[in-house]
């Protein structure tokens, strides 16, 4: 396949953590492990743990630091990665995930994961539970130096592997993400409904993109929009 044919295929963006990924292991990690780890370290409370790391959560949020396992363990004095590793086997997949990959490699299209996990957490993830082979690419935006809820994000993205944003879909279980993404380009922009099991589901109504509940949902609106540009160009 020659490369200008390779750039008229139809790319699938996937966040990770909360979109493939069920995000209880990571807020099990974070709400609950983090804050227990914590407060043995520095024998306080267990109340006055999740007061100072609410407060560092809340300075960090959709900063490249919030992400980094690294900038964790010297904010808050425990081994955050190793934490992880230790409730590995609460790692899991999202309704749908493999069958919804499995269904666009069938059907022609690239698959990209771009994530806001730091390498280390990818590396963790991949190691759990089998994406890989679906993937085309996989970026981690400490790769990139900008979290994807910066436009430079996406910039230094194209820059590195070309590609047309009407020809990308992504899907995303942060509104802040996909906003940054609609203001590089991308117009088919997907959110998640349930990014994780431990929480109740979000009202469609309340997000400001169409929302997936079984991934295999997308599959309605893609072929729905393809019929749409059928009949534009018949």
């Amino acid at each position: 396949m020659s490369y200008s044919d390779l750039q008229q295929q139809p790319i699938a963006m996937f966040d990770m953590d909360g979109t493939l990924l069920d995000l209880a292991f990571d807020d099990f990690i974070w709400n609950h492990c983090l804050p227990e780890r914590h407060a043995q370290v520095h024998q306080c409370s267990l109340e006055q743990s999740q007061q100072t790391l609410f407060q560092f959560y809340q300075q960090h949020k959709h900063t490249l630091s919030w992400y980094s396992s690294a900038h964790w363990t010297a904010k808050v004095g425990v081994d955050v990665l190793q934490l992880q590793y230790e409730h590995r086997d609460k790692i899991g997949p999202r309704a749908g995930c493999h069958q919804l990959l499995e269904q666009l490699k069938a059907k022609g299209y690239r698959c990209w994961l771009l994530t806001n996990a730091d390498r280390a957490g990818l590396q963790l993830k991949l190691e759990n539970v089998e994406l890989s082979p679906y993937f085309e690419l996989m970026i981690s935006s400490e790769e990139l130096g900008h979290a994807k809820e910066e436009t430079a994000f996406w910039q230094k993205l194209q820059q590195l592997h070309p590609f047309d944003p009407a020809q990308a879909v992504f899907i995303d279980d942060t509104v802040a993400v996909l906003k940054s993404a609609e203001d590089f380009g991308i117009t088919q922009l997907f959110s998640i409904l349930q990014p994780s099991s431990s929480k109740a589901a979000r009202a469609a109504t309340e997000l400001p993109y169409p929302a997936l509940d079984h991934l295999t949902e997308l599959f309605d609106y893609l072929e729905t929009n393809l019929q749409v540009t059928d009949a534009k160009t018949a």
